[in-house]
């Protein structure tokens, strides 16, 4: 953990790393406090509702990170490839971690229930924020905003559930599919120029 990161910083990279590690549930506390370096009485400073509100902040933080990483890639002349490069990059984390690295998103996602108010409403607001990165990227391709809607929220379930699968078979086959799959259907729909219509 970077030393020059505040307390809160800290705690929120290591919820983030945690959430996409274990999940939610899967973390304790003290495992928290001790990666960010933290005595309790700073994660109540920061997030009065503590491991809740702490995992809200992370989530947007780390859709604030791809959401990032998606707009560089995006200034590649290509969008296609930008979309292909993500997806990659993906992968190459899923792979390098000795797949213990999911989506964090997905991972919170899959514990809550629908008690757990703030946690849905983080994680909907996440994905609606990268389903309108990634829409934006499909516009470039001249596919109209209506269709390049419905095809991110597409892309964003494919590539969820491909993480999902190669995290769990400890492979990225279906990651390599997924995309590849993906990445042909989009093209196809840049040929046609489909209509409007989702």
């Amino acid at each position: 953990m970077n030393a020059s990161m505040t307390s809160r910083d800290r705690l929120i990279a290591a919820m983030a790393d945690a959430l996409q590690r274990k999940g939610l549930h899967g973390v304790g506390l003290n495992e928290l406090l001790s990666q960010a370096a933290s005595p309790k009485g700073v994660l109540y400073h920061h997030f009065p509702g503590g491991k809740t509100e702490l995992a809200v902040a992370a989530i947007d933080r780390v859709v604030t990170r791809l959401e990032g990483s998606l707009a560089a890639l995006a200034e590649q002349p290509e969008p296609l490839q930008a979309l292909a490069d993500w997806l990659g990059q993906a992968e190459r984390l899923l792979r390098d971690s000795g797949f213990e690295r999911g989506c964090p998103l997905a991972t919170v996602a899959l514990e809550s229930t629908a008690d757990d108010d703030m946690l849905r409403g983080a994680l909907a607001q996440g994905f609606a924020r990268l389903r309108l990165a990634v829409s934006g990227l499909l516009e470039r391709l001249g596919i109209a905003p209506p269709r390049a809607q419905a095809l991110a929220t597409l892309v964003l379930s494919a590539y969820e559930g491909a993480l999902l699968q190669a995290r769990v078979a400890g492979d990225g086959a279906t990651m390599t599919i997924t995309t590849g799959l993906l990445l042909d259907l989009l093209q196809h729909e840049r040929n046609n120029k489909n209509p409007e219509s989702p």
